[in-house]
């Protein structure tokens, strides 16, 4: 019965915190807008490449999938472990995306970085990447610390108020996930 207790109060208070990660959506409707109207921008040129680690990559994946699947919107994520164990095998893991970017990113296209903590080498180095490729735009996800480093250097960064990786990527897919859901509607 004391068990019963603590898991509906530890789901309820889960819950609240994800309710809370959401609702900060208002927070950041003008980064949302701006995310929005970029991707709107590639329907039918330029590709969008979209990276994150661990969980963060099969929300890359998802998105990815879907939002080439809903739209014009051509969009790539380099989630084959060849090309991953490759890159990092002869580059260092802190450089497969940024080798990526070299192989297949082009001038004009979009960068999506997803990190949690913002502090992934592999994804700030893809930054570097795509600025010496003259990417149109980086978008950065990421959570913890407000000022943390990828935030600082994205072009459009989704800042996600929570310290626990589960709030902080559920919140990420739930904002990536609308944005393909609004995009049906004007590709009608």
């Amino acid at each position: 019965m004391k068990q019963d207790i603590i898991i509906k109060k530890s789901i309820l208070n889960h819950v609240k915190k994800f309710y809370s990660a959401i609702a900060e959506t208002d927070a950041n409707i003008n980064e949302l807008n701006k995310f929005l109207k970029i991707l709107l921008k590639f329907q039918k040129k330029n590709k969008v490449h979209i990276f994150g680690n661990g969980g963060s990559a099969s929300i890359a994946s998802h998105f990815s999938m879907d939002l080439t699947n809903n739209s014009k919107i051509k969009c790539f994520n380099y989630n084959d472990p060849t090309i991953i164990t490759c890159f990092a095998n002869d580059f260092k893991f802190e450089n497969w995306i940024s080798r990526t970017i070299n192989k297949y990113g082009e001038k004009g296209d979009l960068l999506i970085t997803i990190s949690s903590s913002g502090k992934s080498k592999n994804m700030l180095n893809a930054v570097k990447a795509a600025r010496k490729k003259k990417f149109y735009n980086v978008i950065t996800f990421t959570g913890f610390n407000k000022s943390n480093p990828l935030k600082s250097i994205g072009d459009v960064n989704l800042w996600i108020n929570s310290k626990e990786f589960n709030i902080i990527e559920n919140t990420h897919q739930f904002w990536l996930l609308m944005m393909v859901d609004i995009i049906k509607k004007f590709t009608k």
